[in-house]
């Protein structure tokens, strides 16, 4: 061994001497497979959250989470009721747009920041998590000056199917006025019809890019023909047949006389063939194994939910069930990254911070969707049809980081918001006095981050606050509990809260 090497050995095990970590037992910490369960299938753990998976009940509160109508929700369920214009028909929206009102884009903020104090509110959060999933897969961007009329409908819709079956939410989604508007299928007629969706239903919603012919475009699109929404006027959907096209189509095996002018039941039966077609399996298994195992997942698995979600008639619990006991999930612990929604809703959960009602553009869940802009992307407002990226390489730039670290900080130190939110006070963290700053270093990360501390998080901590490791901390005015706010920032700057 060199001088060199044999020196920065001596380092390391000095330092790793010195920042033992503590161990306070009292605060319950789930095990590593507990804790991967509920952090795949949550917006973050939270002390409720690890009672409820802890002890090897893990798979017991995904089993029941698969079944959210049976999960008592009140705080969700408030959500609902501080945004009512997301209650209002699509042409009350577009009149008082008109008349200047209340714009599209105000709207659709309501719509955004819904979503996220749903998910950081409601106790269904299997059901929030899989909405997200499909409202991205079957992707609408939040942002559009025609199709914001439907839009909260089309998410309600995509709630409704989340943990159903494909084929019903498919039927729902694709003819549903906000897809119809937004790519252009709702002024498509026989003369001239309108590939967009056509298009996209093949390569995106159903049996993936390469699976599909021009032809087969071109015929999706005919089938897709009546099917309307009256923009601009009263924003009925209606089905129009003198403006289906009528005539033999064929669609990647798919083969239909299409005789009748009304195609309504054609519709029904193509979307089912998709929904059902092996190509379609295929495309939706890996893309949930992306999602919810690792970017490159193995081949293996994807195969097994594939064969699942056939056998199980696309229904879409079977296919979960399927891949969270897999050993390729087990594995996969900590090999996702949050993006900007996940991050910022995690945040909060994290912090416990409470908001309310908003009142005004300065409240908390305002600024909840602010700050998912800040962190690269607004929730919801991905401009193109193909989703948002569902890859790590996506969210893990250094400017992604910078934005974290302010997101981040401002939460830990109470700053940013302030209005419609309550934090917990900074001697609220420290479970008692007197407590060693190593064990309050490990009671705070079993607390935000639902583990142990590590030798690299009680260093951090120190270094934040400027104190040993060792040090005695007596009371609510000692530097480690007015210094709370670093010792916080320091536990989201992690690596283990970047991770899900």
């Amino acid at each position: 061994m060199s001088a060199m090497t044999s020196s920065a050995t001596t380092r390391t095990a000095a330092r790793a001497g010195a920042f033992v970590p503590g161990t306070f037992a009292a605060t319950p910490v789930p095990t590593p497979s507990e804790r991967h369960l509920a952090a795949r299938f949550s917006y973050g753990l939270t002390p409720p959250l690890v009672r409820a998976v802890r002890g090897n009940r893990h798979r017991a509160w995904f089993e029941k989470q698969l079944t959210p109508a049976a999960i008592a929700d009140p705080w969700g369920d408030e959500v609902d009721r501080w945004w009512p214009d997301l209650s209002l028909s699509p042409l009350d929206l577009w009149l008082r747009q008109r008349k200047g009102t209340r714009q599209g884009w105000e709207v659709m903020n309501d719509y955004s920041s819904w979503l996220l104090a749903k998910r950081l509110r409601s106790s269904r959060q299997v059901l929030e998590v899989m909405t997200a999933f499909w409202e991205n897969h079957l992707h609408v961007p939040v942002t559009g000056d025609g199709h914001f009329t439907w839009r909260a409908d089309y998410g309600r819709t995509i709630r409704r199917h989340a943990l159903g079956r494909f084929d019903q939410l498919l039927a729902a989604t694709t003819v549903h006025p906000a897809m119809l508007t937004y790519l252009n299928a709702a002024t498509s007629t026989k003369d001239a019809p309108n590939e967009n969706l056509g298009r996209e239903l093949l390569e995106l919603h159903t049996l993936g890019a390469g699976f599909y012919t021009e032809d087969d475009v071109k015929d999706s699109a005919r089938i897709l023909t009546g099917w309307r929404v009256d923009l601009n006027d009263t924003w009925q959907r209606l089905y129009v047949p003198e403006y289906h096209a009528t005539g033999t189509v064929r669609v990647h095996g798919f083969t239909d006389a299409n005789a009748t002018a009304d195609g309504r039941a054609l519709t029904g039966r193509y979307l089912s063939y998709l929904a059902h077609h092996p190509d379609t399996a295929r495309h939706l298994a890996t893309k949930l194994a992306k999602v919810f195992i690792r970017d490159e997942p193995p081949a293996a698995i994807v195969d097994r939910l594939a064969a699942t979600y056939l056998k199980n008639k696309t229904a879409i619990a079977p296919v979960l069930r399927q891949l969270v006991d897999s050993t390729a999930f087990r594995n996969a612990v900590d090999a996702k990254l949050r993006d900007p929604s996940e991050d910022v809703v995690a945040s909060y959960r994290a912090v416990q911070a409470q908001v309310a009602q908003p009142v005004d553009s300065k409240s908390a869940t305002v600024a909840m969707m602010n700050q998912t802009g800040a962190l690269g992307l607004r929730t919801g407002s991905w401009p193109r049809p193909d989703g948002a990226p569902i890859e790590a390489s996506a969210w893990g730039s250094p400017l992604r980081a910078l934005a974290s670290l302010d997101l981040h900080w401002n939460l830990a130190n109470r700053s940013y918001p302030t209005a419609q939110i309550v934090y917990r006070e900074h001697a609220a963290w420290v479970p008692t006095f007197p407590i060693t700053l190593r064990d309050l270093v490990d009671h705070l990360a079993r607390t935000v981050l639902a583990r142990r501390s590590t030798v690299e998080m009680l260093e951090t901590c120190c270094l934040a606050i400027g104190l040993p490791a060792d040090t005695v901390v007596t009371g609510v005015d000692h530097g480690a509990v007015t210094g709370m706010p670093r010792l916080l920032a320091a536990l989201l700057d992690s690596p283990e809260h970047y991770a899900r």
